[in-house]
């Protein structure tokens, strides 16, 4: 009886969670002007979230001006359509912000707030992860829920025939 039950219920478990996949890379989602997202990152403030390209990387900006530093996490694809200063090599490592030249260009505007030519920061560093989940702010592990739910389901017919 012992046998049959490890056969009909533990046997497929094993076999289902060996399976398991990531829907996406996980990456931390934050600014410098939220608590934990500075240099010092705090995990209890900031969760992971699931970026929205299957190729995506995982990003994290510093920039500084003087002894004033701003830092951003985010997705890849998230940010490249808002910031035009990315590197063209975005492999793992960090890399200066590439200066744009045709940035606002064709705009008038002498209030220095707004920072349209993003040209405020001195130092602008872009760092570039992929390889694992949270890997601009803590690593950990997801898992696809859909597949344990899968599992779950096929455990219990088997397990009734």
């Amino acid at each position: 009886s012992i046998m049959k039950i490890w056969k009909t219920v533990y046997v497929p478990l094993v076999l289902c969670l060996s399976f398991t996949t990531v829907d996406s890379l996980y990456c931390m989602r934050c600014n410098g002007n939220q608590p934990g997202c500075s240099e010092e990152f705090n995990w209890l403030f900031n969760w992971g979230w699931p970026c929205p390209s299957w190729d995506d990387k995982c990003v994290k900006i510093i920039e500084r001006k003087g002894a004033d530093v701003m830092i951003t996490r985010d997705c890849l694809s998230s940010l490249a359509k808002v910031r035009k200063d990315v590197p063209p090599d975005t492999y793992e490592g960090c890399r200066p912000a590439v200066a744009d030249d045709q940035l606002a260009h064709y705009v008038e505007n002498h209030i220095e707030e707004y920072d349209i030519r993003r040209n405020h920061y001195d130092n602008v560093t872009w760092c570039f992860c992929h390889l694992d989940e949270r890997c601009n702010g803590v690593a950990g592990l997801v898992t696809s829920y859909r597949v344990l739910l899968l599992c779950t389901i096929a455990t219990i017919l088997f397990a009734k025939f």
